[in-house]
């Protein structure tokens, strides 16, 4: 602290710094002694914070009064370029005050670990390897067949007196004997950002086709959505990948979102084919230090075509042309946890920053965005017909009431698979519920397995394994009923790996393979899975990681067990996402010349969603929606925000929702309902609960949630529990 002559504390200049902590504040911190010149702005900072050191970013200097504790001082400052262009920075400081979040933790997010711990930007510079005058002198005598004098040989070949091995990781043992008789030596090149032709030709477009590349097109160089709306296997993807040409050709970047990591192989592969460029991905899957690279390669323009999940949204564009948004109705796109962002939301508030166009493209696009196209928001760019010729599914609604099942089955659905397999072709059986059976039950007293830390039942996987798929809880199958200690413990319902033994037993000679989440925690293992199966007749037995994306020519048969469950929801958002799964998921049948089937198995065959859907179809579906939407003030046509909270005790999560409503409520133009019991009241052991925030306006809920949260933060009861806020939530649960 310092003072005048008379005892007053003077300003004191101080650097505002924001730190990865759930905190709505900025820290002050003296300047470090041996700097003279202040950072960039969002330059990265190694500060103390308690006893702890931390890396946050520089918001800029100011003055402070300062009064207890003396400041302490800046350790180090990491960068003299901020790793923030100016529209990210931008871009960022609006996600933190939309969602409600620090913004040292969405500065820290945004960025690959190694960066958010401190560590300089990867070099991403090639070693291209060279003949040294001993090596060349050396050649002839190295043992001929070998891998070294192969090596050498590639390396003194006509003008490719140097190349980079990059990606051919055979050579890498060759390379090191070489290199260690210094036959061989490198130099270090940027990345090459064109790699020559593509290495296939692109198929003729329909006239549907090339009207949205064209509409796409017309929207280059400057900010406009446009939707394309394109049945299952009506060629969307060709479309991207002309939008892609025309981008490049133009000298710009391409990021391009997918929903999940399992479409990364089978998009880079199609893409990598049909581009002349490298393409790179970028997704939880990666290792720390792939991740930054690619990071890198964005941030330094040496990337010019991204593909990635949700977090690739944070990724530079120093040299944007087109954002590319596939599947964009699926809800993976929205974080669920920590910074609930939304990657198609942050994308299109990037893009038009930039400047640059953002392409939305789905089968069953969400009501969000098809409202938006409605009132000319958007451009509204549609396929109606499958591309090569491909007719639709035809569709055959199987009322399951006082059939026989075996493990779920009826005897015609079967059949049909049977027959399917007669012909040379291959199944999808779908049942969107992992393990054995979702209940264990007792077939004297009724008592079935719940998890003893959360309001759910506990999932038969196996025949001795329960597993609580909401916290993981774990245990074995008890020997005897726990309530009356019988012996009649059956499981209830039907999942993948019960399916999975049930069509082994009636087709014991078919290839079947399971896709869940089990059978595919290896990397690229739902590739492997695909070429295992190859193109000959088998069953493919799985969850919805198989409805998104994949293209199986020799696939004709969708089976879908049941969906029953997702008729009879509370959450307004249920039978939007049950009718975008059924339609996803029935457009894997007969995407090639031989023409599908889908096969859906119901107790609810008269169910309005099924008859419109059977019917209509999507877009008919999606009008009925819309107008109950809007006649029951639910989004598009409202404005959400969730405040949840957790606690291992009802009193402090009763007493903290009290008091936030009472904050919440006192808001003009905004309606916050009374706290509520979250729909799973307990799960892993904490008990939960929550308020809802409505306004018909966003400006409202938004002014409103500015002015709560920083009190919320003050509230004694807030140290008791858990809590978070979630703005335009997805799931209400």
């Amino acid at each position: 602290m310092t003072a005048t002559a008379t005892g007053i504390s003077a300003p004191v200049p101080v650097w505002q710094v924001a730190l990865p902590v759930p905190l709505p504040r900025l820290f002050d911190y003296l300047p470090p002694s041996d700097i003279p010149n202040v950072p960039p702005r969002g330059a990265r900072l190694r500060v103390p914070f308690g006893n702890r050191v931390l890396v946050g970013f520089f918001i800029g200097p100011a003055q402070a009064e300062v009064d207890g504790p003396a400041l302490r001082a800046v350790d180090a400052v990491l960068d003299t370029h901020s790793p923030f262009d100016d529209e990210l920075w931008h871009s960022l400081n609006w996600a933190a005050r939309y969602y409600q979040r620090a913004l040292g933790e969405v500065l820290a997010l945004a960025l690959p670990a190694p960066l958010r711990q401190g560590e300089a930007l990867p070099d991403t510079r090639i070693p291209h390897w060279f003949l040294t005058e001993a090596g060349v002198t050396a050649r002839a005598r190295l043992r001929t067949g070998s891998r070294p004098r192969a090596l050498a040989d590639l390396l003194h070949e006509g003008e490719r007196d140097e190349i980079s091995l990059e990606g051919m990781p055979k050579w890498r043992e060759a390379l090191r004997s070489l290199h260690k008789r210094g036959l061989v030596d490198s130099r270090l090149l940027p990345p090459a950002q064109q790699v020559g032709s593509a290495r296939s030709v692109a198929p003729d477009l329909s006239e549907a086709q090339r009207e949205a590349v064209e509409g796409i097109q017309g929207l280059a160089g400057s900010f406009g959505v446009a939707l394309l709306e394109g049945v299952t296997g009506s060629g969307k993807t060709e479309v991207y990948l002309a939008a892609i040409q025309h981008c490049l050709v133009r000298g710009k970047q391409a990021l391009v979102l997918v929903p999940e990591i399992g479409l990364t192989p089978q998009a880079i592969q199609r893409y990598g084919q049909r581009l002349p460029v490298p393409v790179h991905v970028l997704h939880s899957g990666l290792s720390d230090n792939e991740r930054a690279r690619t990071h890198a390669l964005m941030a330094r323009g040496q990337a010019r075509v991204l593909i990635g999940t949700r977090s690739a949204v944070f990724s530079p564009l120093p040299e944007a042309g087109l954002v590319i948004i596939d599947e964009e109705h699926d809800g993976s796109y929205k974080q669920q946890d920590g910074f609930r962002y939304h990657a198609r939301d942050f994308a299109l508030v990037r893009a038009k920053r930039l400047g640059i166009p953002v392409l939305l493209g789905s089968a069953t696009p969400s009501l969000e965005s098809l409202q938006h196209a409605r009132h000319g928001r958007y451009a509204w760019l549609k396929l109606r017909e499958r591309a090569g010729g491909a007719r639709p599914p035809r569709v055959h609604v199987l009322d399951l009431r006082g059939q026989r099942l075996t493990h779920g089955l009826s005897r015609p659905l079967l059949d049909a698979i049977g027959a399917c397999l007669a012909r040379g072709e291959q199944a999808l059986v779908f049942r969107n519920r992992r393990g054995y059976a979702p209940v264990l039950l007792c077939h004297d007293c009724g008592w079935h397995a719940d998890c003893p830390r959360c309001d759910s039942a506990m999932t038969l996987h196996g025949r001795r394994r329960l597993i609580c798929h909401h916290c993981g809880h774990r245990r074995t199958v008890p020997d005897a009923c726990s309530a009356c200690g019988g012996l009649a413990l059956m499981p209830q319902g039907v999942g993948t790996e019960r399916l999975e033994q049930a069509l082994a037993e009636v087709f014991p000679d078919a290839p079947l393979i399971r896709v869940d989440r089990e059978t595919t925690r290896r990397r690229d293992a739902l590739e492997k899975h695909f070429e295992q199966l190859g193109d000959r007749p088998g069953i493919l037995v799985g969850t919805q990681m198989l409805a998104k994306g994949h293209d199986l020519p020799n696939l004709t048969l969708v089976a879908i067990v049941t969906i029953d469950e997702g008729l009879f929801s509370a959450d307004f958002r249920a039978t939007e996402r049950m009718a975008q799964l059924l339609v996803q998921v029935a457009g894997r049948a007969g995407r090639a010349q031989r023409p599908g089937e889908v096969w859906l198995q119901t107790h609810h065959p008269e169910h309005p969603l099924l008859q419109t859907l059977v019917s209509a179809g999507y877009p008919a579906f999606a009008e009925a929606a819309l107008n109950e939407r809007q006649a029951a003030g639910f989004p598009p046509f409202s404005h959400l925000a969730l405040l949840r909270a957790e606690a291992p005790q009802v009193e402090p999560l009763d007493a903290f929702l009290r008091a936030a409503h009472a904050v919440l409520r006192g808001h003009p133009d905004i309606s916050a309902h009374p706290p509520m019991p979250a729909p799973m009241p307990r799960r892993a052991g904490r008990l939960r609960g929550q308020v809802l925030l409505e306004a018909t306006q966003r400006p409202a809920l938004q002014a409103a949630l500015r002015a709560s949260f920083p009190r919320l933060f003050e509230l004694p009861e807030a140290r008791r529990v858990r809590w978070s806020l979630d703005v335009d939530p997805v799931d209400l649960y």
